[in-house]
């Protein structure tokens, strides 16, 4: 099955707060997961960045919003059962190290489809706040869209096209945001890509992106939220960017839920 992923922007040009999806509705596509062509980074230069533990296990990534909540992508979070999530906070390592926090409530989009990916948005409660220092801190949320060909960085714990690189550590990944049309344009015989979503990769070459594992992660413009780590066709493949939630079409949900 191939895979879906989304891309990122990078920490070292002074970016700040991705990843990708692993689908299995569709024989072609799947939701983003691993880091492809990318570095390894300290979680102290995105302190936002989370591991979501599902039964103890990491099984996504996701972004401190505030000292009780935090965003990750709905397909995570389908299973919306509070008790089997966590989150690690403020380590560089997805199963040690840092801070594990019980998830409270699960509160994906109304209007998510698992059958489009469409509002790919969960708010994970959490059950106790975050207590903030170097390694643990917040990331502000665009407003507006970003504008096409926007540097972002992407960062998870997603597999990597090399076998002798460890998944275990965090790494992150640069890539421009690629218009929407051109975007729909490339998946026009897969699936829509709606206001929902925007993209990121290089569209003409390929190389970098986000794979499985990275689902749920940030991608971050200027140090803001921009979007989060949804869904792809296969890993930084040429002529196919990556495809994340569009954190500004849901800014009107997230105050509602989450007051942030």
């Amino acid at each position: 099955m191939a895979k879906l992923f989304v891309l990122t922007a990078c920490a070292l040009l002074g970016l700040t707060s991705g990843a990708s999806l692993k689908s299995t509705y569709m024989p072609s596509l799947t939701r983003a997961g691993k880091i492809v062509g990318g570095f390894k980074i300290d979680v102290v230069d995105v302190p936002y960045q989370v591991s979501l533990q599902r039964n103890n296990r990491h099984h996504c990534g996701g972004s401190i919003i505030d000292e009780r909540w935090v965003l990750t992508a709905a397909h995570c979070t389908e299973n919306t059962n509070a008790s089997i999530y966590s989150v690690r906070v403020g380590s560089s390592e997805h199963a040690t190290g840092g801070h594990l926090v019980p998830v409270k409530a699960v509160h994906n989009h109304p209007d998510y489809d698992y059958e489009v990916t469409e509002y790919d948005f969960s708010l994970l409660e959490l059950g106790e706040a975050l207590k903030y220092d170097h390694a643990v801190q917040p990331v502000d949320l665009v407003r507006e869209e970003p504008a096409d060909e926007s540097l972002s960085l992407v960062s998870g714990w997603g597999d990597t096209k090399s076998l002798e690189e460890s998944t275990d550590i965090l790494r992150a990944v640069v890539v421009p945001l690629v218009n929407r049309e051109e975007c729909a344009e490339a998946y026009k015989n897969d699936q829509p890509v709606t206001e929902s979503m925007i993209c990121a990769g290089f569209a003409k070459e390929g190389g970098k992106d986000a794979c499985q594992g990275d689902s749920g992660g940030p991608l971050v413009v200027d140090g803001q939220l921009a979007g989060v780590v949804s869904w792809g066709k296969g890993c930084a493949k040429p002529r196919y960017p990556g495809v994340y939630s569009n954190v500004a079409y849901v800014r009107d949900w997230i105050k509602q839920v989450a007051n942030v």
